[in-house]
């Protein structure tokens, strides 16, 4: 009788770590980076010291996970802020789209409100993946559907079997616009959900104000190294993306108070372009450095998240920088003209001898909250 605990003759033999991670380098990145990563696993599995699998998982990771996750997931204020605009937004019984799933936390949120059954769609095969895990470590897989395809992509009677009630996203970077909100959202409210769904943000609006930042300019536009004049490089350094530690160690003083540029509605969202002509009048004397935009989200009546000078959380800021550094006191005004065509910001600063730009603030979805 044949040893019932036998090798297969069939089956193919076990791979050593070297062989997988062989296989790993010449797979096709065509599924988003699975198959590559579980080969690196296997080989983890057989030799957790392999050194190539080690760095090749961690490039994967890098490559396909954005960095920002991890700090907006850790972000407190952020995270109450959506549960309670969510709470009141979500009624028993709801059937939800959730547009950018990460790592899961708002369509379990929507879950936890009552909705009847949450699609929640993410672009990332690895970080759908991972949300599945996550959200069946927390017993919601029978209520929350996670389709590893963007937005734009889903079908109406094939992924969603209905109209979703509630929209919820959180697909902004430091000025909204660059991680295409407006067109997904266009395309959502119109293809994906009930005439006069409820969504969550409600609307958000772009401000501008001057900032004196020494050490910002002294950061971005240093004027000389070891002697040597570095003046003609400044050119390349119009526009200045501020991590959270950026931004206190530069210790931005306010000029002025925020002034409205552009609004939003997330509800009845459209693609038109704005242009926004006005000037900053400045209420304190100082050394105008650079013109800070920053956004403000109201998720649900009453809640409300920012990125002003004012705001803590995870997200970054952006500031354009003069030409040169300009004295101000009480009453002097800084021109601006500010444009977005619903995707990406530029804004123009007009100084006496010249006007500073105009600088565009491209949006690369990696570099989304930096």
């Amino acid at each position: 009788m044949a040893n019932a605990h036998a090798p297969r003759i069939d089956a193919p033999p076990p791979c050593d770590p070297d062989t997988l991670v062989r296989r790993a380098r010449l797979t096709p990145m065509t599924d988003g980076g699975l198959r590559t990563a579980d080969l690196l696993e296997q080989a983890l599995e057989r030799d957790p010291r392999h050194h190539e699998a080690q760095i090749l998982r961690e490039r994967l990771h890098q490559m396909t996970v954005p960095r920002w996750h991890f700090p907006m997931l850790a972000d407190a204020v952020r995270n109450r802020a959506y549960a309670e605009a969510i709470a009141a937004r979500v009624r028993p019984g709801d059937i939800v789209l959730d547009i950018g799933c990460g790592a899961g936390l708002t369509a379990m949120l929507a879950a936890r409100a009552g909705a009847r059954h949450v699609y929640s769609c993410e672009q990332t095969p690895l970080i759908a993946r991972a949300a599945e895990a996550v959200i069946a470590a927390n017993g919601l897989s029978d209520r929350i559907t996670v389709i590893p395809k963007m937005s734009h992509a889903l079908i109406l009677g094939e992924d969603l079997p209905e109209p979703a009630d509630v929209v919820i996203s959180e697909i902004v970077d430091t000025v909204l616009l660059g991680e295409g909100a407006l067109a997904t959202l266009v395309h959502a409210m119109r293809a994906l959900a009930r005439p006069g769904a409820r969504t969550v943000p409600d609307w958000g609006g772009l401000t501008a104000q001057p900032v004196q930042g020494g050490a910002l300019w002294d950061l971005w536009r240093p004027a000389r190294a070891e002697g040597f004049d570095l003046s003609a490089f400044h050119g390349f350094a119009g526009l200045a993306r501020l991590t959270p530690n950026d931004l206190a160690a530069t210790a931005l003083r306010p000029l002025a108070p925020p002034q409205a540029l552009f609004t939003f509605d997330f509800t009845r969202p459209d693609l038109a372009a704005g242009r926004c002509d006005t000037a900053l009048t400045c209420t304190q004397a100082g050394l105008a450095h650079a013109v800070l935009v920053s956004f403000t989200l109201q998720l649900a009546e009453g809640i409300v998240l920012g990125n002003g000078l004012e705001d803590g959380g995870h997200w970054g800021r952006t500031a354009f920088l003069l030409r040169r550094p300009m004295p101000v006191v009480p009453g002097s005004a800084l021109r601006i003209c500010a444009q977005h065509d619903a995707a990406q910001l530029s804004l123009l600063v007009e100084e006496e001898g010249g006007a500073s730009g105009p600088v565009a603030c491209p949006s690369p979805r990696a570099a989304a909250r930096a």
